[in-house]
């Protein structure tokens, strides 16, 4: 398969990686690009209504914490500005976009656990994925939430992985299905989570899913059970979302 890819192309991919590393090591880069992530970010959210499903959901939440967020790839863009009056600790991926990112969380008072997962055994240690998910379990030990994507990077979009139900297995938090989309958005057609990339002057919404709960003496055939639980309420909230917008996807 290899053969079939131009040698030119191959060079430019690996030209541009190789640009994108050296601005992940670049404090100025990334100071500038984090400062209008922000301003960019703040402006969407008060431009746009925002309208919430459940209307009620923080009285029924807030007094089973410690949680677990669970949201898609590429669904989640907004989310660090929003009220959703919930501080939690979030996993995130050490490349470029995931250290703007790390600080556009730290900017609104929550912590991070730099770290992602991957569709090995053997990418998830090189991407220190076993670290994080210690650090998560620690951090819920501790009364922290945590914030984490649902589908594994780089893997098959909106399929929930095994690495968030094993974590509300082992600490017995419940996990939040969360969803949030905009009336107004771009979508990063060749992204492979087709990311959508949130815009002002629209309409806003965050649909919470019902809670799910993982025993703590689950079986494997258990464990699936409640990984497609997730995976099914995720997908309902997000199209109710995007139905509340007024634009469906």
């Amino acid at each position: 398969m290899s053969d079939l890819i131009p040698p030119g192309r191959t060079k430019r991919k690996k030209r541009l990686r190789n640009f994108i590393r050296s601005l992940s090591q670049n404090k100025i880069a990334l100071s500038v690009t984090s400062r209008l992530a922000i301003w960019y970010l703040e402006w969407v959210q008060n431009t746009n209504k925002i309208v919430v499903e459940p209307a009620n959901i923080l009285e029924t939440i807030t007094p089973q914490q410690p949680l677990i967020v669970g949201v898609w790839h590429g669904q989640h863009i907004l989310m660090p500005v929003l009220p959703l009056g919930l501080n939690a600790s979030a996993m995130i991926s050490k490349n470029f976009d995931g250290e703007v990112t790390a600080r556009i969380v730290k900017h609104y008072g929550n912590r991070t656990i730099r770290a992602s997962g991957g569709r090995s055994q053997k990418q998830t240690l090189k991407k220190g994925g076993m670290t994080g998910f210690l650090e998560m379990l620690n951090a819920l030990q501790e009364n922290d939430n945590v914030v984490q994507t649902a589908d594994i990077p780089k893997g098959i979009a909106r399929r929930a992985g095994l690495g968030i139900i094993m974590l509300g297995q082992k600490s017995g938090a419940p996990i939040v299905p969360l969803a949030i989309a905009s009336s107004r958005r771009f979508i990063f057609q060749k992204a492979w989570d087709k990311a959508a990339l949130n815009m002002p002057f629209g309409t806003t919404a965050i649909v919470v899913g019902e809670l799910i709960h993982i025993p703590k003496d689950a079986d494997n055939a258990t464990l699936e059970a409640c990984r497609e639980n997730l995976e099914n309420e995720l997908n309902r909230a997000t199209k109710r979302a995007y139905e509340l917008t007024g634009n469906p996807e």
